[in-house]
C-alpha cells in the first residue's frame, strides 16, 4: 500500500471532491406511480409543463390562462380559491395590476399560519418561466396535493399564496403584505425560487434579527439535502437582491426560508427557460425541501420565531447541517490562535522550525496567490476580447462557463504544484507555518466582518492537526493526512464551483484564489508527492483541453442560441425613425436593419430604458417612418396652491402596447401618485436618468398621473411607449429569427417605442 499511497490518497481526494457534489442533492428517477402522499417529480413536471407553454408575464395574453390553470388544480384539491388585484408599485418605480391567488387550510388550533409562496408570472417578453418560477408553483402544487392526501388535518393554517407581478418588482407581494388581512396571521414563509434552469437548491433566510431559532427549527425538520451555509447568507444580506420574501420581511417583518437553484444561469429570463431545459434534479431537491418542512412547520409553534442570536451553519456530506452559535465563534478563534501559538513554540523548542525555512515556506505561497490572483482577475477581460459575442450574455455566464471554471481551477493546480516542487527541500513543518499565518489572518478577518464564513476555522483546525503530525514525524501517514483535509475539501470545492455561476465569471477570482488557499490547506497531503511536476504538468494539459472545449463551444447554435435585440423606434416630436439594438456584435438577422449605416447612438438618443443591468442601445440605424399612432394626453388639472403646482393628466393609449416609460426633466416633485398610487418619497428623492415610473400595462389600461412641483419650475414629459409586437404587427414585415438566435433577455426587444415629449 505504500508503495502506491500517493496514487491512492490523490483518488481519495478526487472522490471526496465528487461526494461534496454528489451528496448534495436527490437523483432524479421517474416516480409517477408513487403513493399519493409521497411528493412526485413527474407530477410535479405535468403542472411546469402547461404552466410554462408560452411567456405570460403580466398583461400577456397566456397570462389569464396560468391564472385559471392554478386555480382550477387549488380547486380540484378541495379549496377554496380567491384572488386579489390592484395597483402597487415597488421601490424601483414599476407599477403594475397583480392579481394574486391565495388558498387557505384550516388548522385545528388557533395561532400563527405558515404560508407556502411562490410567483405564477414569467419575466416581460419571452421568458417561458419553467425554472422562474413555474418550477415553485409546480412544487407548492404537488406538495399541497401530496399533504392534503395524507388526510393529516394541521395545526397550524396554512396559507397558500401564488403571488404575481414578481418580475416586474415584486408588486403581487407588496399588494399582499400592506392589504390583505391575512399577512397579520402569517408566522413562516416558505418561498420557492429560481434564477437559472438547474443545480442545487440553497437554502438562505430571511430575517430581521438573528438566525438562531430558524435554524433550530430547520434543523428539526431534517431535509433530506440541505444545501445552505452562512456564507452564503452573509453575502445575501449585503447585496441589493431581491425575492418576494424580502417583501414580507420589511414591510411585515415576517420570516421565512428561500429555496432557489442557480445554475445553467445562460437560462435565466430567456425563452429556453422552458420545460425540456429544467433540470429534473433541481426539481426533486426543492420537493425534498418542502415535504419535511410543510410536515414539520403545519404543526410546530410559529407564534415566536425571532431570535436576537445568530447561527453558523454549513452542510457536508453524510453529516448533512451542522450549526452551532455566533457566542462559539471568538471562543474558537481565539482557541486555534492559542494552539497555534502553542504548536510553534514546541516546534522551536524541538528544533523542527527555523526562522529561515520558515520564510522560504512564505516565497511559493505569495507566487501561487499572486499568479492565481492575476489569472482570476483578468480571466473575464481577457475572454471578452477573446470572444466578444460573450458581451452578448448579460447575466454573465456563458454556455461554457462550467468547462472556464473547471479550466482555472487546474491552471491554479497546476501553478501551485509547480511552484511548489521548487521548495521540496524545505521541510512540511516549516513549509506550513505560512499557510497556518495566513488562514489565521483569513479566519481573524472573516470573523470580524463576515461571520456568517467562520466556519473557515474548522479547516484551520484540522490544518493544526496536520501540523502537529509533521512535528513529531518525518514521514506521517498520507491516509491520516487525507482526512484530516476533508473538512477543506467538502466545505470550499462547492464554493469554488458556486461563486463564478452565482455572481458570473467577472468573480473567476475567487476560484482561482479560493482554489490556490484550498491546496495550502491539503499541503500535508501533497508536499509528500514525489511527482508533484507530474501533477502540475497534468492540470495544465486539463486546463488546456478544457480551454480548447471552451472555444469549441464558444459559438452560438441552435441548442445555446445567441442573444439578439431589435427594435423599431419613433420619435414622433422629431418625426424620425431608427432601428435600435442592444446586440455588441449583430447577429445577421440583426445585421438586415441595423447594416453598413449603423452608428454609436449620439447623445440624444442614447437613452435607457429602464433594463435590469442598465443596458442602452449600441447601435441605431435610419429606418422607414410609420403610421403610428402616439398616446393621447389629457389634462385633467393644472392649477396652482400657494407655492405649489397640482398637475394631474391621464395617458391613454391608442394601440395596443405593454409598457409606458415616462421621464421627467431634472426638477425637484414634491410628491406623486400614479393610478392612484403614491410614489415613497425615497424613490423620488434618488430616482435615476429623471426616470419618473414605468407602467407595465395589462389590458391597454390607461396612466393616470398627479404631480406637485414647485410652482416656479417648468415641467417636461417624455414619453417612451412600446408594444412587444414587432414581430407580429401588420405594419413590419420582419422575418422570423433563425434558429440559433433567442430575444435578448433583461432588455426591452422585439418592440416598437414611439417617443413623444410634452413641456408643460
Amino acid at each position: 500500500m505504500k508503495k502506491y499511497a500517493e496514487i491512492i490518497s490523490f483518488l481519495l481526494i478526487l472522490l471526496a471532491i465528487y461526494l461534496s457534489f454528489d451528496t448534495a442533492m436527490p437523483k432524479y428517477n421517474l416516480d409517477s406511480q408513487k403513493p399519493k402522499i409521497a411528493f412526485s417529480t413527474d407530477r410535479a413536471l405535468q403542472h411546469v409543463e402547461t404552466i410554462s407553454n408560452k411567456p405570460h408575464g403580466v398583461g400577456f395574453e397566456a397570462h389569464e390562462t396560468v391564472k385559471n390553470y392554478i386555480i382550477d388544480q387549488l380547486t380540484q384539491l378541495g379549496l377554496e380559491t380567491s384572488t386579489q388585484h390592484g395597483y402597487s408599485v415597488g421601490d424601483k418605480g414599476y407599477l403594475g395590476k397583480p392579481e394574486n391567488i391565495l388558498a387557505r387550510i384550516k388548522g385545528s388550533q388557533p395561532g400563527k399560519a405558515l404560508l407556502l409562496l411562490s410567483h405564477y408570472d414569467s419575466s416581460p417578453h419571452s421568458s417561458l418561466g419553467a425554472s422562474d418560477a413555474a418550477s415553485g408553483v409546480a412544487t407548492i402544487l404537488e406538495g399541497v396535493r401530496a399533504y392534503l392526501a395524507g388526510k393529516v388535518v394541521p395545526k397550524n393554517d396554512i396559507i397558500i399564496l401564488l403571488s404575481d407581478a414578481e418580475e416586474l418588482d415584486l408588486n403581487g407581494a407588496e399588494l399582499f403584505v400592506n392589504n390583505h388581512p391575512w399577512v397579520r396571521d402569517i408566522g413562516l414563509v416558505l418561498n420557492f425560487e429560481a434564477r437559472g434552469s438547474g443545480g442545487q437548491s440553497y437554502m438562505l433566510i430571511e430575517t430581521n434579527r438573528g438566525n438562531g431559532k430558524l435554524i433550530e427549527e430547520f434543523t428539526k425538520s431534517n431535509p433530506e439535502f440541505p444545501v445552505a451555509n452562512s456564507l452564503a447568507y452573509s453575502i445575501y444580506k449585503l447585496m441589493p437582491n431581491n425575492t418576494d420574501l424580502t417583501v414580507f420581511r420589511e414591510d411585515g417583518d415576517i420570516e421565512g426560508f428561500n429555496f432557489a437553484f442557480v445554475d445553467d444561469h445562460f437560462d435565466y429570463h430567456t425563452i429556453r427557460d422552458n420545460y425540456e431545459r429544467l433540470d429534473r434534479n433541481s426539481l426533486a431537491h426543492q420537493g425534498s425541501y418542502l415535504m419535511p418542512l410543510l410536515q414539520h412547520f403545519s404543526k410546530a409553534d410559529l407564534n415566536d420565531l425571532k431570535s436576537l442570536n445568530d447561527y453558523v451553519y454549513f452542510n457536508v456530506p453524510f453529516f448533512k447541517f451542522i450549526s452551532y452559535p455566533f457566542d462559539w465563534i471568538w471562543p474558537m478563534f481565539y482557541l486555534a490562535l492559542v494552539i497555534m501559538c502553542a504548536l510553534l513554540f514546541y516546534g522551536f523548542k524541538t528544533k523542527h522550525l527555523d526562522l529561515r525555512e520558515i520564510a522560504k515556506g512564505f516565497l511559493p505561497l505569495i507566487i501561487a496567490l499572486t499568479i492565481n490572483g492575476i489569472v482570476g482577475w483578468y480571466s473575464w477581460s481577457v475572454l471578452k476580447w477573446l470572444y466578444p459575442q460573450y458581451k452578448d450574455i448579460l447575466q454573465g455566464f456563458t454556455y461554457n462557463g462550467h468547462y472556464y471554471i473547471l479550466a482555472f481551477a487546474m491552471f491554479a493546480i497546476g501553478s501551485c504544484f509547480l511552484v511548489y516542487r521548487k521548495f521540496r527541500k524545505v521541510s512540511l513543518s516549516n513549509l506550513l507555518v505560512a499557510p497556518l499565518i495566513i488562514w489565521l489572518g483569513i479566519c481573524w478577518g472573516l470573523t470580524s466582518y463576515l461571520p456568517g464564513a467562520s466556519y473557515f476555522i474548522l479547516p484551520f483546525y484540522a490544518l493544526l492537526g496536520s501540523f502537529l503530525i509533521s512535528l513529531n514525524q518525518d514521514k506521517p501517514n498520507v491516509y491520516v493526512l487525507v482526512i484530516l483535509a476533508l473538512p477543506a475539501l467538502w466545505l470550499y470545492t462547492p464554493l469554488i464551483h458556486m461563486f463564478p455561476i452565482g455572481l458570473g465569471l467577472k468573480m473567476m477570482v475567487a476560484s482561482t484564489v479560493l482554489t490556490t488557499l484550498t491546496f495550502l490547506l491539503l499541503l500535508p497531503v501533497f508536499a509528500s508527492y514525489k511527482n508533484k511536476n507530474r501533477i502540475a504538468y497534468l492540470a495544465f494539459l486539463l486546463f488546456f483541453g478544457f480551454m480548447v472545449t471552451t472555444h469549441l463551444y464558444s459559438g452560438f447554435t441552435s441548442e445555446n442560441a445567441k442573444p439578439t435585440s431589435l427594435l423599431y423606434v419613433l420619435n414622433t416630436d422629431q418625426k424620425r425613425a431608427q432601428w435600435a439594438t442592444h446586440e455588441n456584435e449583430l447577429s445577421t438577422w440583426t445585421s438586415q436593419y441595423l447594416g453598413e449605416t449603423r452608428k454609436r447612438p449620439d447623445s440624444l438618443a442614447a437613452f435607457n430604458i429602464s433594463s435590469k443591468y442598465d443596458t442602452g442601445f449600441t447601435y441605431m440605424a435610419d429606418a422607414p417612418i410609420k403610421e403610428l399612432l402616439p398616446p393621447k394626453v389629457e389634462i385633467t388639472l393644472d392649477t396652482v396652491i400657494g407655492n405649489k403646482r397640482m398637475l394631474e393628466l391621464c395617458i391613454t393609449p391608442q394601440r395596443e402596447v405593454n409598457r409606458l416609460d415616462i421621464f421627467t426633466n431634472e426638477l425637484n416633485i414634491l410628491g406623486a401618485k400614479v393610478n392612484n398610487v403614491k410614489l415613497s418619497d425615497y424613490f423620488l428623492n434618488n430616482r435615476k436618468g429623471g426616470r419618473l415610473i414605468t407602467h407595465f400595462i395589462s389590458n391597454n389600461d390607461f396612466t393616470e398621473i398627479q404631480l406637485s412641483i414647485p410652482k416656479d419650475e417648468p415641467l417636461e414629459l417624455t414619453l417612451y411607449e412600446s408594444s412587444n409586437d414587432l414581430l407580429d404587427n401588420p405594419s413590419f414585415t420582419i422575418p422570423d429569427r433563425p434558429e440559433a438566435t433567442i430575444p435578448m433577455p433583461f432588455v426591452l426587444n422585439d418592440a416598437i417605442l414611439l417617443i413623444k415629449t410634452i413641456k408643460f
